[in-house]
């Protein structure tokens, strides 16, 4: 499919010149707007507005979006931007926007960028000089954290959780040790295992597992470890998982702690191997694990 030419002329003609101030926003520039994350009703009059608006709109999966696009009534023509030709689509879509394109950016679901494809081709339009809007709406993070009951002063989003042990740990330690709360996307299938690891981390760490939001069978899972656990090993999870882990583990305590102190804390708190400890120790101490190991000795 061609590059279609732009709307601007068009636009001008069939609004009246009152609005012309907000018809001229429609032109030559890169709008990453944001879609529901289940409730199609999820979406702002000004995301549909700008998506009928767009001379064309990047999708990150064509089929997925075409439901939503049909069910306003949205006829602009649509391109694949994903993950796997995002880099072989930057060129023709930084070249389209030079030539007075107006372009849309959406995901499956949620905000472009937040774990899915968006921050190449922003960063590029940064560098180029190419304007770029980011209209606010849909997110699943801050649709759970606002939701679930888990201090929400501070935040933090780590994306998607790793499969691996060691990998997985690391970041649950972190998110334990973290002075706020902590938000990841999880797999159904793999949630029980995760929850596993912080209960073996820490028996009196508080989580929410936020399922299927703003959809039919939206759920919220707050409290200790031990409960939401033995809820899901009762009853498997299914659908899209927001997990939140609640931080400020003794904090004032371990930093008044020597290093040697700090590596047996570590392994006392987290049940971790002196190795594991050690490098842990040496991190939040700012001490090189060689170091440390000397002192240890």
């Amino acid at each position: 499919m061609a590059w279609p030419s732009g709307k601007a002329e068009a636009c001008k003609a069939s609004i009246p010149s009152s609005n012309l101030g907000a018809t001229l926003f429609f032109i030559q520039m890169l709008y990453l707007i944001p879609t529901p994350i289940g409730n199609l009703k999820d979406i702002t009059f000004r995301a549909v507005e700008t998506l009928q608006n767009c001379d064309l709109i990047l999708c990150e999966d064509t089929r997925v979006s075409q439901t939503l696009l049909r069910h306003y009534d949205i006829a602009t023509p649509v391109k694949s931007y994903h993950q796997f030709n995002e880099a072989s689509r930057e060129d023709e879509i930084v070249n389209a926007l030079k030539n007075g394109q107006t372009i849309g950016l959406i995901s499956d679901a949620g905000t472009p960028s937040i774990s899915d494809p968006g921050f190449r081709i922003v960063s590029r339009c940064r560098v180029e000089g190419i304007p770029v809007s980011s209209l606010p709406g849909s997110c699943a993070v801050t649709t759970a954290i606002s939701g679930s009951g888990l201090p929400t002063e501070k935040f933090q989003f780590v994306g998607f959780l790793p499969k691996k042990g060691g990998p997985l740990q690391q970041v649950i330690i972190e998110a334990l040790l973290y002075q706020g709360t902590t938000a990841a996307y999880e797999s159904p299938h793999r949630l029980v295992e995760t929850l596993e690891t912080i209960h073996r981390l820490h028996e009196e760490a508080q989580v929410a597992v936020c399922r299927e939001l703003t959809k039919k069978f939206e759920e919220y899972s707050t409290g200790n470890i031990k409960t939401v656990l033995e809820r899901y090993r009762a009853t498997p999870p299914k659908g899209e998982i927001v997990l939140l882990i609640q931080g400020g583990i003794e904090e004032k305590i371990w930093q008044e702690l020597s290093p040697e102190e700090l590596v047996s804390h570590f392994q006392e708190i987290f049940k971790l191997s002196s190795k594991d400890a050690l490098k842990l120790a040496a991190e939040k101490s700012g001490l090189p694990k060689r170091e440390l190991y000397k002192k240890l000795l």
